[in-house]
């Protein structure tokens, strides 16, 4: 679901902000960003004690994991685009995905794509195809865990996992809530129209 689909469930907190709320909002944020507080994050902060629970494992995901920061964003990208989560796709290909590099193909791809895509090396199709059986099966199958193992070792695929599953959670909040989008973020790109002939002509 997109969040623009309707406006906000949860409303997020506005300033001026309790002298606690705004440390955790600063923790979350990062240093010397410029940006407000992001409306997610002004959302968890409605209960504040679950907001700073949720942080040290958000946090330790995209700043001092072991993957490659490039696979880590392939996992993220796919694993909400298949929850249809727009805003945490948009904020991540905004901030993390274009500026490691993911072209705007690669992006489109992890939105419209499939884990055959021309645009993915070996190791990303794996991580791919991991975000899709996570998804859809909640479970790895064994010719794919095999695979994994040719990329990465089992601290790694232990964290690709635990990627799928966080980004799960974040996006069934920003879906129940209705957290709205981010002025500055990216958007789910179009499906790129069918070339003459092809499937429904």
């Amino acid at each position: 679901m997109t969040a623009d689909a309707a406006t906000a469930r949860i409303a997020p907190l506005e300033p001026p902000y309790a002298a606690g709320v705004k440390e955790m909002l600063d923790r979350w944020m990062p240093p010397g960003s410029g940006i407000e507080p992001l409306a997610l994050f002004r959302t968890l902060a409605v209960h504040e004690e679950l907001a700073a629970r949720m942080r040290p494992l958000g946090g330790g995901i995209l700043g001092h994991g072991l993957l490659e920061p490039r696979l880590r964003e392939v996992m993220i990208h796919r694993t909400c685009a298949l929850c249809g989560a727009e805003y945490e796709w948009g904020v991540h290909a905004a901030a993390f995905g274009r500026p490691l590099g993911l072209t705007d193909e690669q992006l489109a791809a992890t939105v419209h794509g499939d884990a055959g895509h021309p645009a993915w090396s070996d190791a990303e199709r794996a991580v791919y195809r991991l975000a899709d059986e996570l998804h859809d099966t909640a479970d790895v199958s064994a010719e794919l865990f095999a695979e994994l193992e040719r990329h990465f070792d089992a601290r790694q695929i232990l964290e690709l996992v635990v990627t799928s599953g966080w980004y799960h959670t974040i996006s069934f909040v920003i879906s129940a809530a209705r957290v709205e989008l981010e002025p500055w973020a990216s958007r789910f790109p179009s499906r790129a129209p069918q070339a003459p002939g092809g499937e429904g002509s």
